[in-house]
């Protein structure tokens, strides 16, 4: 027969999430914001990446001015 498993304490930690639906529409308003401010196939182009990269950034910036 198996031995059942003491439960362990395991000490308590704050988890933030960002779900699939928030990055999105940061990336949408990105994406409409940089593609409005280009002028030419390169800006939009370089506004399309930025725009996939800006909400990860704004993440990992906000993470660790709350010091998570």
């Amino acid at each position: 027969m198996a031995e059942r498993a003491e439960p362990k304490e395991v000490e308590s930690q704050r988890v933030v999430t960002v779900t699939n639906g928030s990055y999105g529409l940061a990336f949408i308003g990105a994406l409409i914001y940089f593609l409005q401010q280009a002028t030419s196939f390169g800006d939009g182009v370089l506004g399309v990446c930025k725009a996939i990269l800006w909400p990860a950034f704004l993440i990992y910036r906000l993470l660790e001015f709350l010091g998570m």
